[in-house]
């Protein structure tokens, strides 16, 4: 174990001592910093003559009684849309009014985003880790040490998982930063349905369980790069299949929604923000099964990973 751990701190120095990878890490903060000022500008160019809160409230009611109605509702969209019906109840009975979709808190809660640039980024790392041991020659003296592959191996895999973690943070930090110094506090409130009562969110916890969730989608994509990277050793290869499948994951979804093999699709569940949100494109599912899907996958990607680099011939 500490032979590991020296391995993958090694890994993690050498990481960071590239010129690129403070350079990602900079684009990201950019990026966020970016996109915060883009949405504040667009703010203050919508019309000023906005509908009231209520009337709001109270469509949504209607359209969700509207849906609640139909006989063909899966039981988990039911479930939900009924947990919507209470707190829109329960804001009208009480003129809560809902948080402000531009204000400081909603921005903070709103984390999902940072998954879809940090995956961007990491599939760079997971693609290249093991692919440029062997462009530049170096896998031969990495391997002739008296260290068993399987750890060579885990402590580049484990470095890539770090580095996605730590950008996952970076991003939180400076869009909690960001929202603080461009954004106002809301007036309303974030209400929930606990299953028992309507509650209110808190900004913290909703921002950090939302952080959690995306990065399932960065952990499985630099998963499936490291894989591509290690058995392919092309570190092209790897980002190029890895970001192609990334983007082109949802038409998938879409173009087999109606058939039942669709459930068991990794990109069916790379996004688990969904469940925290209003729209899914397959329906029947839940947050257990998601995770037991993207296990089965994890498991055969690290497999294949691993099964190639122990037997790989390293004067090939």
């Amino acid at each position: 174990m500490a032979r590991l751990l020296k391995l993958i701190q090694n890994e993690w120095m050498k990481l960071w001592s590239k010129k690129g990878t403070w350079v990602m890490t900079g684009l990201l903060a950019v990026f966020i910093v970016g996109m915060f000022g883009l949405t504040k500008w667009i703010e203050t160019k919508k019309d000023s003559s906005e509908q009231d809160w209520k009337v709001s409230v109270q469509e949504e009611l209607a359209y969700t009684k509207e849906q609640l109605a139909m006989p063909t509702l899966a039981t988990n969209e039911r479930k939900r849309l009924e947990g919507n019906e209470k707190v829109y109840e329960h804001q009208l009975a009480n003129s809560i009014e809902p948080l402000d979709s531009n204000s400081r808190e909603r921005m903070i809660m709103d984390s999902a985003g940072i998954g879809s640039v940090v995956v961007l980024l990491v599939v760079i790392v997971a693609a290249g880790i093991v692919a440029s041991e062997f462009s530049q020659g170096t896998i031969k003296m990495l391997l002739s040490r008296p260290v068993k592959r399987w750890k060579i191996l885990t402590s580049k895999y484990v470095t890539v998982i770090l580095f996605g973690v730590v950008l996952m943070l970076v991003g939180f930090g400076v869009s909690i930063i960001s929202a603080y110094v461009i954004f106002q506090s809301g007036s309303g409130q974030e209400l929930v349905w606990n299953g028992k009562e309507v509650v209110e969110v808190s900004v913290w916890g909703r921002g950090l369980y939302i952080l959690l969730l995306s990065f399932a989608n960065v952990f499985v994509t630099a998963t499936f790069a490291f894989m591509i990277g290690s058995v392919f050793r092309s570190s092209s290869m790897a980002i190029g299949l890895s970001l192609f499948s990334y983007f082109m994951g949802n038409t998938v979804v879409m173009l087999l929604s109606k058939y039942e093999v669709v459930k068991y699709i990794v990109f069916t569940h790379m996004d688990l923000t969904m469940y925290e949100s209003n729209f899914r494109i397959v329906e029947d599912i839940t947050m257990p099964f998601s995770l037991a899907v993207l296990a089965v996958y994890l498991i055969m990607f690290l497999l294949i990973s691993y099964t190639t680099f122990m037997k790989r011939d390293i004067t090939a």
